[in-house]
């Protein structure tokens, strides 16, 4: 009977959580720059909205390492990274090979390194303002919660 319980603790606690977050793994994420606003989808739906901050210069597509810029257009989750400078950080798969394409035309660096994370490890952030170099920043809570429903290579489109 011990072992029974014991089993059904290990169950409810250790297991169930993975089995319901499991089941429910984003389709996609939209990112509405205007709207300050990431969607996660589930089957065409919208299942959370969160408010967003993003890069310094958040009008426009990111064309070069520096300016500010949150890109725009359709990449995918590539990497979940836990210890970073930034809480929890889900890398974006930008640059894309049309963004290196555009960069060398240019002569320029396309920059890399795009995420969605949460706040600042090493200064105070916030969400009332656009403060990443061309990130989008969600709060520490928000952060956890977004990883919980993305795996590797979920895609998510960036628009205006």
């Amino acid at each position: 009977m011990k072992i029974i319980i014991k089993m059904t603790i290990i169950f409810i606690f250790l297991l169930l959580p993975f089995y319901v977050y499991g089941q429910n793994y984003a389709d996609m994420i939209i990112i509405e720059k205007s709207e300050r606003v990431l969607k996660i989808l589930k089957e065409g739906k919208v299942i959370k909205t969160y408010s967003i901050a993003l890069g310094f210069e958040p009008i426009g597509h990111k064309q070069n390492q520096g300016d500010g810029k949150t890109p725009e257009g359709l990449y995918y989750i590539n990497k979940k990274l836990f210890n970073s400078d930034f809480h929890i950080a889900l890398q974006i798969s930008y640059p894309n090979k049309w963004d290196i394409r555009k960069a060398q035309i240019r002569n320029i660096s396309p920059g890399g390194s795009i995420m969605i994370h949460g706040q600042s490890n090493k200064i105070n952030s916030t969400l009332d303002l656009d403060w990443t170099n061309g990130c989008i920043a969600v709060t520490n809570t928000e952060i956890e919660e977004i990883s919980k429903f993305v795996r590797i290579q979920t895609p998510i489109y960036i628009k205006k």
